[in-house]
């Protein structure tokens, strides 16, 4: 009569990779709100921050030649 064995592998290792995983999604999701919303965005008071201006004099004429 032929030996009969019987395998049990149980998986019981550690949870690096879950741990790993969550660090990832956590990396992730502070990456899209850094670089997407950015720190403090949507604190405006409702003024109009984003434009600029600037406003140059020019002179009307050519300056007078000096001998």
């Amino acid at each position: 009569m032929p030996d009969q064995n019987t395998v049990v592998v149980k998986d019981g290792g550690s949870s690096a990779g879950m741990i790993l995983g969550i660090i990832a999604v956590i990396a992730i999701v502070a990456a899209i709100w850094f670089f997407a919303l950015g720190p403090g965005a949507g604190s405006n008071s409702g003024s109009d921050n984003g434009g600029t201006t600037v406003n140059v004099g020019v002179p009307s004429g050519a300056p007078a030649p000096s001998y």
